[in-house]
Formats: structure tokens, C-alpha cells, sequence
């Protein structure tokens, strides 16, 4: 990964979610010389990140849920990323149930490819809290929210980020003062 970014193994930052079951593998970057940053949940956003230069994240790694995995492909996609990925069934009703999806070896390496078929795809996401790729919900003034988001497009690889200032109080469907 380092070669592929062009720097050193010292230089890259690895995100890994803070788990049991990721002992080893962070002792291991930890050895081979890389940062890790460690998150306690929230993965799609700093696998988009890692697709990002500014953002400073260089590598999602780890055992994650396979929904956020196919939201971080589909960013990836439209980004010009990559990712490998497979599936760990827990149980023989999860295995079975990726055999019913189509997949005759669950736990084979999934390629970006094979978890986005289509360029024709889009991303959007809006963060809730501060992180790496996007600035949390701010409140300001009275009745004010400020939200950053980022959309992108597959096939022309466009990507925006969008600063929105919501005025809550005309939002009545969902905004009670008080509450």
C-alpha cells in the first residue's frame, strides 16, 4: 500500500475499528512502522476517506458489516478507488444465505468490481459528527443547522461537497422546538 501511494510504510495512516478481533492486525501495522487510528464504529466514511488525499487517512482495514461494505464500494466506484472484500459468515444460515444470493464461494475475495457492477452509480452522505471526511451537524443562531455532505457520480467521477444552512423552524414536518 505504501508503494502504491508513494510513500513510506511510517507515513501511512491505517483506520481500524476498535475490536476484539482486531488485536493482531493492529499490532501488526503497528510493527511494519504505520499510524493507525483507531474508531470505535462508523466505517463507510473513512473507506470514502482513504479515496480522499486531503482527508489524511490511507487505508481502511478490518472486519466490517457487509452493508457498509457495499456503501463504501459504490463511493469507491465513483471516486476511482479499490477494495477487496469477503464475506465471513458467522453461522450456516449466513453462509446459506449468501449461497442463495448467488455466491458459490461465500468467502471468496470480492473485488470492486464484483460488489459495484455498474459505473452508473451515485454516493451521497451528510455527517451527523465531526470525522475525517465530513464536519459534523453545527447549530448556530437561533433555529439554524449548518450540514456538509459530499455527492458523487460515477460515471463522470464528480464529486461535491455541499455546505447547506437549514432554517429549522420552516421545517415543521420534523423540527419541534423544545423537544
Amino acid at each position: 500500500m505504501a508503494q502504491a501511494k508513494g510513500k513510506d510504510i511510517s507515513d501511512l495512516t491505517v483506520v481500524i475499528l476498535d475490536r476484539e478481533r482486531h488485536r493482531q492486525l493492529i499490532q501488526e501495522c503497528r510493527d511494519a512502522g504505520a499510524r493507525i487510528k483507531l474508531i470505535s464504529d462508523g466505517d463507510v466514511a473513512p473507506a470514502v476517506a482513504a479515496a480522499i488525499d486531503e482527508t489524511g487517512v490511507d487505508i481502511l482495514w478490518g472486519i466490517g458489516g457487509a452493508p457498509e461494505g457495499v456503501l463504501a464500494a459504490a463511493a469507491l466506484k465513483c471516486l476511482g478507488g479499490d477494495m477487496q472484500a469477503r464475506l465471513k459468515p458467522q453461522n450456516e444460515e449466513e453462509y446459506a444465505r449468501c449461497k442463495a444470493m448467488g455466491l458459490s464461494d461465500p468467502e471468496q475475495v470480492l473485488t470492486l468490481d464484483d460488489l459495484v457492477k455498474s459505473d452508473d452509480v451515485y454516493f451521497a452522505a451528510t455527517g451527523i459528527t465531526d470525522g475525517d471526511l465530513l464536519r459534523g451537524v453545527r447549530y448556530s443562531g437561533r433555529n439554524v443547522a449548518t450540514t456538509h455532505s459530499i455527492a458523487l457520480r460515477g460515471t463522470t467521477g464528480t464529486v461535491r461537497f455541499i455546505e447547506a444552512t437549514h432554517q429549522l423552524d420552516r421545517k415543521p414536518h420534523w423540527y419541534r422546538p423544545g423537544a
